[in-house]
C-alpha cells in the first residue's frame, strides 16, 4: 500500500506542475476547465500522500486546494463568470 501512495502522490505532484509549466507557457488558460482539473487530481493526490504520511500542513493546504478547484470546475459547469 505504500507504494501505491507513494504512486499516487508522484502523479498528483506531476499534475499540479503540469498544469503549471502549461499556464506559464501561455499553453492553458487559468480559465479553462483542463487547467482546474489538473488541479484538482494533482491536490487529490497530495492530499491522499500528505495524509497517508501524517503531513497534516500538507494535507490541509490540499484539502484547500481541491475546495478552489471543485470551485472554479462547478462555477464553470454552471456558466458562472
Amino acid at each position: 500500500m505504500d507504494l501505491l501512495i507513494e504512486i499516487v502522490g508522484w502523479l498528483g505532484a506531476s499534475a499540479v506542475l503540469s498544469s503549471y509549466a502549461l499556464l506559464s507557457a501561455r499553453r492553458m488558460s487559468s480559465q479553462s476547465s483542463a487547467y482546474q482539473l489538473l488541479n484538482v487530481v494533482g491536490a487529490v493526490g497530495l492530499l491522499l500522500n500528505a495524509a497517508w504520511n501524517g503531513a497534516v500542513p500538507s494535507a490541509a493546504v490540499n484539502v484547500l486546494w481541491l475546495g478552489i478547484g471543485v470551485h472554479a470546475l462547478w462555477r464553470d459547469a454552471r456558466g458562472i463568470a
